[in-house]
């Protein structure tokens, strides 16, 4: 599969094209930013790569087979409408919108195009996920009773578009994202009530508590972009829990490890800290393009975590 990038942002620079040349069937041949400065690390991973000079431009590039987008939050449901009606294959950076139905004509647009449009939730390729999900479904904690998790990192730089209403930022669409999909996608349940708090500086959340009710379990988290960096899934049952220690971003948070606690007592570890789980997104990108696969965060999975991310906010709303 051959590979375009619209933009020169920093995830793209240092995790998605470095993935796309690590994975299975799949290359970088071509960007688009009007900056050379910009262009110049990727054009150092890839030589001979095409650099168009506006996004339109690679769009209609030929040799290209599916786009990554990685644009300011506000320009995705846009850039990804426009890839997918020109013939790519859309894998855009979460989230993918800013409101949930949104996500539905993004669904209309894929269905009438043919053409896969997803969110690019890495950790849905990622061993530990799969591991801790097949645990929970083998009752190795028992019932479970709650989720707990954190995500924080630290932007003080208030010129960052994350710091910018207008574009969509703040924490909760940048990392608070996370551990509600990680728990939905884990347990295959959705909330039934929310409550949040966030604490908001220049019109964005720079800080946000959540708490939400399922039908069997509860879960609380809280997220931000201004603290320490720090950041933990627990699942815990009745009879043991699992707890993730570097759950998003392992290793760089951390050592990247799934540790399970069983009704007697005993504490097993698995590591993970060699997986790329950028690259296993892209290789199964590729195959669900291919076969016709189930992708494993198709634009239903996000639809519904963006439905609770909005009930986040709305429930913030009302508490103000």
């Amino acid at each position: 599969m051959r590979w375009g990038i619209l933009g020169a942002a920093k995830i793209a620079r240092t995790d998605v094209a470095p993935a796309i040349q690590l994975a299975k069937d799949a290359e970088l041949v071509a960007m688009a930013t009007r900056d050379a400065a910009r262009a110049a690390p990727f054009v150092e991973l890839v030589p001979g790569l095409r650099v168009h000079d506006s996004y339109d431009a690679l769009l209609a590039d030929p040799d290209i087979d599916a786009v990554y987008i990685p644009l300011p939050n506000h320009l995705h449901v846009e850039w990804s409408h426009k890839a997918a009606r020109a013939g790519k294959h859309v894998l855009c950076e979460k989230p993918i919108a800013l409101h949930a139905d949104d996500i539905n004509q993004l669904i209309a647009t894929r269905d009438t195009t043919g053409k896969l449009i997803a969110e690019a939730f890495m950790i849905a390729h990622h061993p530990q996920w799969a591991l801790a999900r097949d645990l929970l479904a083998q009752g190795a904690i028992g019932k479970l009773e709650h989720v707990d998790g954190c995500f924080t990192y630290t932007n003080r730089d208030l010129s960052n578009i994350r710091h910018s209403a207008m574009m969509g930022g703040g924490g909760v669409r940048d990392v608070g994202v996370y551990p509600c999909i990680a728990t939905r996608m884990t347990t295959g349940m959705e909330p039934d009530r929310l409550r949040a708090e966030l604490r908001t500086q220049n019109g964005v959340d720079i800080f946000a508590r959540v708490w939400a009710d399922f039908a069997d379990f509860t879960l609380s988290f809280y997220c931000g972009m201004m603290q320490a960096r720090r950041q933990q899934m627990v699942f815990h049952g009745q009879d043991g829990w699992i707890a993730l220690n570097a759950p998003f971003n392992g290793p760089g948070y951390g050592d990247c490890r799934v540790d399970w606690c069983d009704a007697d007592g005993r504490v097993t570890t698995q590591h993970f800290n060699a997986v790329n789980q950028y690259a296993l997104m892209i290789e199964a990108f590729g195959t669900s393009v291919r076969t016709g696969a189930g992708f494993a965060c198709p634009l239903e999975m996000s639809h519904g975590n963006q439905v609770m991310i909005d009930a986040i906010f709305d429930a913030a709303l009302q508490r103000m």
